[in-house]
């Protein structure tokens, strides 16, 4: 019986070895091994030999995708930004060992997608066919065969794109490789990882004056600083340097590239994305049809995004002009504004030097009197008063920068503005290879009002009086002179907007018109569209002096265009009787059913009439107040603030300047002290705290702090060594 299961056994192990024996020998030591009858071998090797599964355990591959995902990307891109502000200075040569990290391609992709497709697609969704092609593409720029601006052969293509480009026929090709096209879908994700990799090595470096297409700073932050740091400045000086943003020479931009980032192929693949031609002709324009009266709506695809709706489409119509041009150099994609700050980041590096040299401090002056010019002093009750000019005051200057355009606020007289224009054009010009005249930097007086980022800064000045104590303490009062910047919004400038998106004409009487745009939607849809739109605008001028008056005159204006959209609609003739029947802020509905009706508000309450929200902000004093929270000197974004953070407690020696501290102001950190708690109740039995020592005051004081403390002199102690280790040892055999 045994035999015959152990032949039984042998037959089952030779039909699924997958490594076939045909030697003798190995015959005989596999059946000595599963035999039971051999005295080498027990029972429990006969059943172990039983219960085995054949099959030989495969080695991971190391160019399985799965394998390649060990850490998260997000994790990745964090160690990343901590590494470079730990050492902002340092020279990076060694990037390849980035581009190699697979979970960032898998980051990358995730992200296109959810740009190109509307929608995030989770890791765990992506296919592993996705994933091969992507591991192919990785593949191919690190072994130097990716070519930027493909048209037909690609290496991962977007989960929308059906297309299938060996089918097409030569008319459909001929289109396609001679035509202007989007980006390629996997360019776009060569583009995401540079910029992952490349984004936290220059936002450690870069300029705290440069505000424009970098993470936690916006137009805001921009007015924020300007009426915190430029009160106080009689001459300004505006630039405006947007062609630089159109383009630039290679080698400027690799030279640029190269002061921090030593990485051949990195550096490779950057100039290759400059210098590969776009190709931007056109398609012939067909020959326009006549419009139909009623056009029908156009139904998206499964998988297509959704337009902008029509409020965020408006504003983005109201984007001021040193927001409105976005660099776009070759095939680099979004990489274009991090190299466009790169390169002028020489300029923010050249003109922080001259903020230095033309600091000129004044005993005399109110504010700024220390040497280092950091130090401000002034009346508290007055934050932005500053003394006017004059040759007794600290000669003072500031800058800032947002994208192509500069603002440079001189304190003192109108010479120095001119020197430093001066000076401002031979660097342009030697660094940039950009031909500036005196015409494009305009130096204008505070007095004439400066336009910058949609707003204008002016000055007011004002007679306070000013109170303080004499020697003697006597209390004298004076009347003093200063000034106050005025941060307001143009109402000019919101005029030619609303014009450029013919929501009216004229100038001195402006006159709303209807927006058509939205004549098939209902009352409640338009309604909200342009609640969401005065939302925006109440934010946008949030900084702004006047932002009651410039939100109520937005407010008229779209409530007068929606008004006479009604009335064209409905037929009602004027906006009087839209009015009338709609209310102040047309939140009732203007059109009524034929026949009687119920009332609107019990259609309402029964759920057959649909909401209708009226517009906001229809009266001034519904508009919020302007927001004038103290900005910080020193400010710096949220995520820069953790960084910093994290990485001086990742740091030993704070920690030991922190105890170090402690102990010199004789206190007792929170560890220190459950830990004296601890011992004092296990050597002691006595459950004493310091807050119990500080509150008895009594003579035995330094007596019951050595306690606390478990002195080696404690004077409550008499016991010998030889009997405290006895216990010590009786404590842990117990424990």
């Amino acid at each position: 019986m045994h035999r015959r299961l152990a032949i039984f056994t042998y037959k089952v192990l030779v039909n699924t070895n997958p490594i076939p024996i045909t030697t003798a020998a190995s015959t005989t030591l596999l059946y000595s091994q599963c035999n039971p009858l051999n005295p080498r071998t027990n029972g429990f090797a006969f059943f172990r030999l039983l219960s085995f599964t054949p099959g030989h355990r495969r080695a991971q591959d190391p160019d399985d995708p799965s394998n390649l995902m060990k850490e998260d990307g997000v994790s990745v891109c964090s160690q990343m930004w901590i590494e470079n502000f730990r050492e902002p200075d340092r020279i990076v040569s060694n990037l390849t060992t980035y581009l190699r990290r697979f979970e960032l391609w898998v980051l990358a992709y995730q992200k296109v997608c959810a740009d190109d497709m509307g929608a995030y697609m989770p890791r765990s969704a992506i296919q592993r066919s996705a994933l091969e092609d992507l591991l192919a593409l990785r593949n191919a720029v690190l072994d130097n065969r990716f070519k930027w601006g493909a048209r037909l052969d690609f290496l991962i293509k977007s989960p929308k794109d059906k297309t299938d480009y060996q089918s097409l026929s030569k008319r459909k090709i001929k289109a396609i490789l001679t035509t202007t096209q989007p980006a390629a879908f996997q360019d776009k994700i060569v583009q995401e990882v540079l910029f992952m990799i490349l984004e936290p090595i220059y936002e450690a470096r870069f300029s705290q004056k440069s505000f424009a297409f970098r993470p936690g700073r916006n137009a805001h932050t921009v007015l924020r600083v300007i009426r915190r740091n430029f009160a106080g400045y009689l001459w300004y000086i505006k630039g405006d340097f947007s062609t630089i943003l159109d383009g630039m020479k290679v080698g400027l931009v690799i030279s640029a590239l190269m002061r921090d980032v030593r990485d051949k192929k990195v550096i490779d693949l950057i100039k290759a994305a400059l210098t590969t031609p776009v190709i931007t002709s056109r398609m012939e324009e067909p020959k326009k049809k006549t419009k139909r009266k009623y056009q029908k709506k156009r139904v998206l695809a499964e998988d297509e995004p959704k337009p902008d709706p029509y409020w965020l489409d408006t504003f983005f119509g109201f984007a001021p002009e040193e927001a409105e041009k976005i660099p776009s150099w070759g095939h680099c994609g979004i990489l274009s504004p991090l190299l466009a700050n790169i390169c002028l980041d020489e300029l923010d590096r050249w003109m922080e030097g001259k903020l230095k040299e033309f600091y000129r401090p004044s005993k005399s002056d109110v504010i700024w009197n220390s040497p280092e010019g950091e130090a401000e002093q002034g009346n508290t009750s007055w934050p932005e008063f500053v003394p006017t000019s004059g040759p007794d005051k600290t000669r003072k200057m500031d800058y800032v920068r947002y994208g192509g355009h500069i603002l440079i606020g001189v304190r003192g007289p109108r010479a120095d503005a001119a020197t430093l224009r001066k000076q401002l054009i031979e660097f342009v010009d030697q660094k940039y290879m950009l031909k500036v005249d005196n015409e494009s930097l305009p130096i204008e007086h505070i007095t004439k009002g400066i336009m910058f980022l949609d707003h204008v800064l002016c000055r007011r000045v004002v007679y306070p009086t000013l109170r303080y104590t004499a020697t003697g303490g006597k209390i004298i009062s004076e009347k003093g002179v200063g000034t106050l910047l005025s941060v307001t919004a143009s109402l000019k400038q919101c005029i030619k907007q609303f014009r450029k998106l013919n929501f009216l004409k004229g100038d001195r009487d402006p006159d709303p018109q209807p927006c058509f745009r939205m004549f098939h939607a209902t009352q409640s849809h338009t309604n909200a569209q342009m609640n969401k739109f005065l939302s925006t605008m109440v934010e946008w001028f949030r900084y702004a002096d006047n932002r009651k008056k410039i939100v109520n005159f937005c407010s008229y204006i779209i409530r007068g265009s929606l008004a006479k959209l009604y009335a064209a609609k409905y037929k009602l003739r004027s906006r009087a009787k839209v009015y009338k029947i709609g209310s102040r802020n047309l939140s009732r509905p203007l059109k009524e059913k034929k026949g009687s009706s119920p009332d609107y508000h019990n259609l309402l309450r029964m759920g057959l009439a649909e909401s209708i929200d009226g517009l906001q902000y229809t009266r001034m004093s519904l508009v919020p107040e302007t927001d004038y929270t103290p900005f910080p000197s020193n400010w710096i974004p949220d995520h820069e603030k953790a960084l910093l953070e994290y990485i001086s407690l990742d740091d030993p020696k704070t920690l030991e300047d922190q105890r170090c501290s402690i102990r010199k102001q004789g206190l007792v950190s929170s560890q220190d002290y459950i830990s004296m708690l601890v011992w004092n109740y296990k050597r002691n039995a006595i459950a004493m705290d310091q807050l119990s020592l500080i509150k008895s005051g009594g003579n035995n004081t330094e007596k019951e702090q050595q306690l606390l403390l478990g002195s080696d002199k404690d004077p409550y102690d008499q016991k010998t060594k030889e009997e405290e280790d006895h216990e010590d040892g009786f404590d842990v055999a117990e424990i």
